[in-house]
């Protein structure tokens, strides 16, 4: 008799994991997103295979990218920082947190993340599906973390639902809440400004004063901001004052230990820089004339001073109608339907 029970149970745990396989193996009707791939921009960095753009996944991502509660106290979500309007970047110098609390940064933009191969102001992710993590789990920031995440989620009709969508059954995972945003970052690109309607389409001209700041921005900014993304992806050291609050900045060198990479930070893309003021790695310049004007006074010295700067003087000279020409060009870099105004 003993011998049968232990058979029947045997038989019953069979059954069960065949039923749970069979749950894993359903098939799914969950197309890949062609992407708007513009003509004049890079590669797509080969790591959005592993996460690439569906339709239920977006759906989800994006879902998820708008929903507090991911955040410890359910007060703010993804977008409560990275706002469409602003070209999925904030107003604030530095991100604000749950509770009011003050990040160490300020909020960098999402945009054309599919084409770059390196992400936050450190560099210090290189695989979209780990950046979302950064944020939960910061305690300026959500500070929650993933199982507390899952655990507000698991019970959820809407969710058990989309996650079967997008994956075939309802179990929701660290790997498929973090991919899911991955991949509704993915999808955001912006390549509809005037600057591609005149370099790549050839349906609009550049103002005189715009063809001017063009001219200027090629001899004395595109050796940083070049490309059609406007950035080459590296770290320097452009002489920004250490922190003011927090011991903890080093730039790049908090990322990989290195004194020469002290204060270095990512070349950020000028895509919609026209919204996406406050300006720097600390949200230190309101406008765009600030910008220009700190490096036409010339910046603070370190040993690792970027060569361009330390070549000449620390300093990048312009005069005010140079500093008009240039941000008439960078106004063109603006995608009016990117951020929902068209």
């Amino acid at each position: 008799m003993k011998n049968i029970l232990i058979f029947i149970f045997l038989l019953s745990l069979l059954a069960s994991c065949n039923k749970n396989n069979q749950e894993e193996a359903q098939q799914i009707t969950n197309p890949r997103l062609s992407l708007a791939i513009p003509t004049n921009f890079p590669p797509l960095n080969p790591l959005i295979e592993t996460a690439y753009p569906t339709q239920y996944g977006v759906a989800l991502g994006d879902k998820l990218f708008h929903d507090v509660r991911l955040s410890r106290d359910n007060s703010i979500s993804c977008a409560t920082c990275h706002i469409r309007g602003q070209a999925y970047g904030d107003r604030n110098p530095r991100a604000v947190g749950v509770a009011g609390r003050i990040g160490l940064r300020n909020t960098p933009p999402i945009q054309n993340m599919a084409f770059l191969t390196q992400y936050m102001w450190d560099g210090a992710v290189v695989d979209l599906k780990e950046q979302p993590v950064t944020p939960i789990v910061t305690h300026e920031e959500m500070d929650s973390s993933l199982l507390e995440v899952i655990k507000k989620l698991k019970d959820d009709a809407y969710y058990k639902e989309a996650f079967a969508k997008a994956y075939g059954d309802s179990r929701i995972t660290s790997e498929r809440v973090l991919g899911s945003i991955a991949q509704f970052m993915y999808t955001l690109i912006s390549a509809n400004s005037k600057y591609d309607h005149v370099t790549r389409d050839h349906t609009a001209t550049f103002t005189p004063l715009e063809q001017q700041g063009y001219t200027l921005f090629e001899a004395k900014c595109a050796s940083c901001h070049k490309g059609t993304l406007f950035t080459d992806e590296s770290f320097r050291n452009i002489g920004f004052p250490e922190h003011p609050d927090t011991v903890e900045e080093a730039g790049r060198g908090r990322v990989t230990g290195s004194e020469d990479d002290l204060y270095r930070f990512r070349v950020p893309s000028l895509r919609n820089v026209a919204y996406t003021a406050p300006y720097g790695s600390f949200g230190q310049f309101a406008t765009l004339k600030e910008v220009l004007d700190y490096f036409d006074r010339g910046v603070r010295d370190y040993p690792n001073l970027d060569p361009i700067l330390k070549n000449n003087g620390g300093r990048i000279p312009l005069t005010e109608q140079e500093k008009e020409a240039l941000i008439a060009f960078m106004k063109t870099l603006s995608d009016p339907k990117f951020i929902g105004l068209e």
